[in-house]
């Protein structure tokens, strides 16, 4: 049976949609073990597309980290209102808007509200995909010009513009397509082949804009690796600079460039972030969990934590285990 999977990044549990195709829900971000990119469970080499719904006010501080991946992002706003974070900015979607996320961009995305709901439908793909033969014609003339362009980031869509209009109306319309059907696959492609076409046309302006690649989104992308991989332990400037080859004033710069924040500001969000995890699917004391995410003694652990979730850690796993954030 063909794998054609909706989840949300909230409950870990699978559902059906109105047609009863399965549809699979996703607890918290997964990462690909070496490179850190975020892991899509279902993707396939043979067909590499997944579409998911995420139900941000059920995700664990109702945000998803920093993170990239190849695969494309083509997203539509159900309800509530969403914040997504680049190196390039902010931008803010409210429900009936979209966008598409492109290729190995850098970014993280927010609930505005702490109480409505909040909800969006993704198509997640690789390029290649569209791009067929690699080397090929369409992938030289349609997909890399777009897909490898560091100055798009983000393609945003809004329905007062009547183009952008059009396409929110095919992403929406290309989840109606069911994997029981005959001549699903090329169906599907053949309408994210029509999306492609629009959002090209739609980033003309971006992509004839004079720019020059810079060289931090790979620099801040060794770095987050470097975090991930030894957050528990102690993480100096010139450890962490060193794995991006760096200087330590080129560190701060890159961090200041592309998350808008310090070295020291996101090592400790991340470890709040492994802690918020640790407490929510655990029962491990709040004295081990504060020394396993590298945040050191329970009492400053806390203090940062109260600070962070509004909440004490043994409120913070009460609430959460309870399902009550």
């Amino acid at each position: 049976m063909l794998k054609f999977l909706y989840f949300s990044v909230a409950t870990g549990q699978y559902y059906k949609n109105a047609r009863g195709i399965d549809m699979k829900n996703v607890q918290r971000i997964e990462f690909h073990a070496g490179s850190k990119e975020e892991l899509f469970s279902g993707f396939s080499g043979d067909f590499p597309y997944i579409a998911s719904r995420a139900e941000l006010d059920k995700y664990i501080g109702r945000f998803v980290p920093w993170h990239w991946h190849k695969a494309v992002e083509l997203f539509y706003m159900e309800s509530g209102s969403l914040e997504y974070y680049t190196p390039g900015g902010k931008i803010l979607f409210p429900a009936g808007s979209g966008g598409m996320v492109n290729s190995n961009v850098l970014h993280m995305t927010k609930a505005i509200s702490r109480t409505e709901k909040n909800s969006q439908i993704l198509h997640i793909f690789d390029p290649s995909l569209l791009a067929g033969e690699q080397g090929g014609r369409i992938e030289k003339k349609y997909i890399t010009p777009v897909a490898a362009d560091p100055q798009i980031e983000i393609i945003p869509l809004f329905p007062d513009n009547a183009a952008q209009k059009k396409v929110l109306e095919l992403i929406l319309d290309a989840f109606h397509f069911s994997g029981s059907e005959f001549g699903y696959e090329m169906k599907l492609r053949e309408a994210l082949s029509e999306i492609w076409l629009m959002l090209f046309e739609l980033s003309r302006p971006m992509r004839e804009k004079n720019g020059e690649h810079s060289r931090s989104n790979d620099k801040i992308k060794l770095m987050m690796i470097y975090i991930h991989e030894h957050y528990p332990e102690k993480i100096s400037v010139p450890e962490l600079a060193a794995a991006a080859y760096l200087s330590e004033r080129e560190c701060f710069r890159v961090f200041r460039d592309c998350l808008h924040m310090t070295p020291a500001e996101y090592i400790k969000g991340y470890r709040l972030q492994m802690a918020c995890q640790m407490l929510a699917g655990g029962q491990e004391p709040v004295t081990v969990i504060s020394h396993a995410c590298g945040l050191g003694s329970s009492s400053y652990f806390g203090k940062v934590f109260r600070e962070y979730a509004r909440c004490t850690p043994s409120e913070y796993r009460r609430k959460w285990q309870n399902c009550d954030i």
